[in-house]
């Protein structure tokens, strides 16, 4: 271990000691292995030195207490890295899903079994920071799926839907899209923008997702109605029946929260990923007629709860640490930088881009 000046650092080096910013909240926990970015971001808090290990004093270490042999030994992968592994399975498995679903084969009980040894991991998935560690271009709509479901059944415990239905309406997240396995890919993937016959075609993926689930005795009424309906509206403005609130199942309105939300904070081939507060904010005005306002309110309230010390990125490129969160402005935080406090409230040209960590 040695303690190096930020300006000594290298790519690779590992740190050691938890690092904190001037304020005090955790910048980097213990074990973080240094990347370009995060120089920068040492860099914006003004913190001068850390403590560090480095690869090569790894290997010798090891060369002397067990010999070279180690050095090739197997390396166990961390606990933290578990959910990342269980994520990963789920996107391959949910990717053959809708590649099966072609000829109308839906493996749900695979499926239910990979979602469950996710879901058991569900602690280290945070909704506003957590980001696929690599997605393909044509990949977005398994990623999505998978995100939906790990929202859906967050969101769903919050709002106290009972145990015994959580895991279906976390199944009604992971197969809301599937009618998509029908849809002509080059509709799908299209990267410029569709015509009225292309839009309509897309707009069945409703009814082909409803027709693909309605005969499976695996999952409930509300998984196959949340395909059908999770594009309704709470004034009858959305399809593809166009039916009020009262006729929407509850598990498709959670569903279409999450569904916006991942949407939009996904890298698309066409569109760039939005930031997760400036989403909060369009979902806010979406509850007004469009989204159940109390899935949205419980939403925002919920993911932005103990944020105080996340570090973030504003659009304007400056980094800073939020430093208090106003409960009738959640999305809008007081930010910390470099010693000014930015009242986000009042500063509306100003927003959160990007959250570091």
């Amino acid at each position: 271990m040695a303690n190096v000046t930020v300006s000594g650092l290298k790519l690779g080096d590992k740190i050691v000691q938890d690092v904190h910013t001037p304020l005090g909240s955790l910048l980097f926990h213990k074990g973080k292995v240094i990347l370009q970015r995060d120089l920068e971001i040492l860099q914006a808090f003004l913190i001068t030195q850390v403590a560090v290990e480095r690869p090569e004093d790894k290997l010798k270490a090891q060369e002397i207490e067990e010999g070279s042999d180690s050095v090739t030994a197997s390396v166990t992968t961390p606990a933290s890295l578990s959910f990342y592994e269980q994520y990963e399975k789920m996107v391959s498995l949910i990717k053959r899903a809708f590649k099966s679903a072609i000829v109308n084969d839906i493996p749900v009980l695979e499926l239910r079994s990979q979602l469950e040894l996710l879901i058991d991991q569900i602690s280290q998935y945070n909704v506003l920071t957590f980001s696929p560690r690599q997605m393909k271009e044509r990949e977005y709509m398994y990623h999505n799926a998978v995100l939906v479901a790990l929202t859906s059944y967050m969101l769903a415990k919050w709002k106290g839907i009972p145990q015994k239905e959580l895991m279906q309406v976390a199944l009604a997240g992971l197969l809301h899209d599937i009618g998509n396995a029908k849809v002509d890919p080059d509709i799908l993937f299209k990267p410029i923008a569709l015509t009225s016959e292309e839009t309509e075609e897309v707009r069945r993926h409703t009814t082909y997702g409803y027709n693909l689930l309605k005969n499976l005795a695996s999952i409930n009424d509300g998984v196959k109605r949340t395909a059908l309906q999770h594009h309704e509206k709470i004034d009858a403005s959305g399809y593809p029946l166009g039916v009020k609130s009262e006729q929407i199942h509850p598990y498709a309105k959670i569903v279409a929260v999450a569904d916006i939300f991942h949407a939009m904070t996904l890298d698309r081939a066409f569109k760039k990923a939005a930031s997760p507060y400036s989403v909060l904010e369009l979902l806010a005005e979406e509850s007004f007629g469009k989204l159940d306002a109390d899935c949205v309110r419980t939403f925002i309230h919920r993911v932005t709860q103990f944020h105080n010390g996340m570090i973030v990125r504003l659009n304007d490129g400056r980094m800073g640490e939020i430093v208090f969160s106003d409960h009738q402005h959640p999305t809008r935080p007081w930010v910390s930088v470099k010693g000014q406090i930015i009242n986000l409230v009042h500063e509306r040209n100003l927003y959160i881009q990007e959250i570091i960590s």
